[in-house]
């Protein structure tokens, strides 16, 4: 937690923080040290930003879970938009 902590500037108590709002959950080491995803340190990064910038950090999280869900369906619309195109293009081949 040290190490993740010196590389985001923050201090322990605030990925602690993080992990009491469910943002991050990381996983426990044998012996008990939390372990941290790259992906867990950039929404820890994102969530230092927007608490840097005088959000709360509740609201942070819940802005950067929103960015997530947000960013997720982008890319659900989009494979079915390029899944939609193809079964078009080969509509139109067996039709011609």
């Amino acid at each position: 937690m040290g190490r993740a902590a010196e590389m985001l500037g923050v201090t322990p108590a605030f990925l602690r923080s993080l992990g009491a709002a469910k943002l991050i959950e990381p996983q426990r080491s044998d012996g008990g040290h939390r372990r941290y995803s790259r992906y867990q340190l950039r929404l820890a990064a994102r969530a230092r930003e927007l608490v840097d910038q005088g959000t709360a950090l509740e609201a942070a999280c819940r802005i950067i879970i929103l960015e997530d869900q947000l960013a997720e369906a982008l890319r659900i619309n989009t494979e079915l938009q390029q899944s939609n195109e193809r079964r078009s293009e080969n509509a139109g081949r067996r039709s011609a």
